[in-house]
């Protein structure tokens, strides 16, 4: 993993634009010229309503789509002059994803799964990594569940597993797209609660969407996007609950 220096970003998004279709007739812009700074160790709640680019945003932080101008860079690095290679690189070490559906493979135990992007990435699993994973498994409360399958699992239990495969490769920042979406109120809080504690004892920085003002309010700070713009970046008092924009 790269080091950041102190003084820079750990993402830094200047005039970031995105267009599908472009040159077509159905040529849609998403995104407008955002610009964006994240601090290493923050905890965003990045809000909007539905088809205001947040998933489109998200997309291009976790280098799964690039953005049509603009520029992105990553602890420093400019991630639009890299080739496939190198971005699948960038994206194996840097970042973690937490989905809205856990996406775990049902033929594997929790702690295969866990240990799912080492194996894709390496092509086996060190000790190291797979200790790494009993202990990330241990820390979401799962100690006594590593070798069930998700379909034994409740769906706050099976989100734990997708949070811990997320941190296995320890990436300094985790993006997580509505994560308790699929999840009851209780084990929603749960959820978040666990996402929090790893913030705080890992540093580790988090991106999360969610549409819920109460799960934003345990985030240090909002970001809300309508119709592809910044329409509000500030910080998040203690006990204050995010009213979104109307949008």
């Amino acid at each position: 993993m790269a080091a950041v220096a102190a003084c820079e970003a750990l993402i830094a998004l200047s005039g970031i634009t995105k267009r599908y279709n472009v040159g077509r007739p159905s040529e849609a812009q998403v995104l407008h010229g955002l610009d964006l700074r994240v601090e290493v160790g923050e905890f965003i709640a990045l809000m909007g309503p539905s088809g205001s680019g947040k998933s489109t945003l998200l997309n291009i932080l976790g280098l799964l789509e690039q953005a049509t101008a603009g520029e992105y860079r990553l602890q420093g690095e400019a991630v639009q002059d890299l080739d496939d290679a190198a971005l699948t690189m960038r994206r194996r070490h840097t970042l973690g994803f937490v989905f809205q559906f856990h996406h775990l493979l049902p033929a594997f135990s929790a702690l295969e799964n866990v240990t799912l992007p080492a194996l894709m990435g390496e092509g086996h699993v060190s000790t190291k990594q797979r200790e790494r994973a009993r202990s990330l498994l241990d820390a979401v409360g799962l100690a006594s569940a590593m070798d069930k399958r998700p379909g034994e699992l409740s769906g706050g239990m099976q989100q734990r597993v997708a949070i811990a495969r997320a941190l296995v490769l320890d990436p300094p920042l985790v993006l997580a797209d509505e994560p308790t979406g699929n999840l009851d109120t209780a084990s929603s809080a749960e959820v978040f609660a666990l996402l929090r504690r790893i913030h705080e004892e890992r540093d580790t920085s988090f991106i999360v969407v969610t549409h819920d003002p109460r799960l934003a309010a345990r985030c240090d700070r909002l970001v809300e996007l309508i119709d592809g713009r910044i329409a509000r970046d500030q910080a998040i008092a203690e006990g204050e609950e995010p009213i979104p924009s109307a949008g």
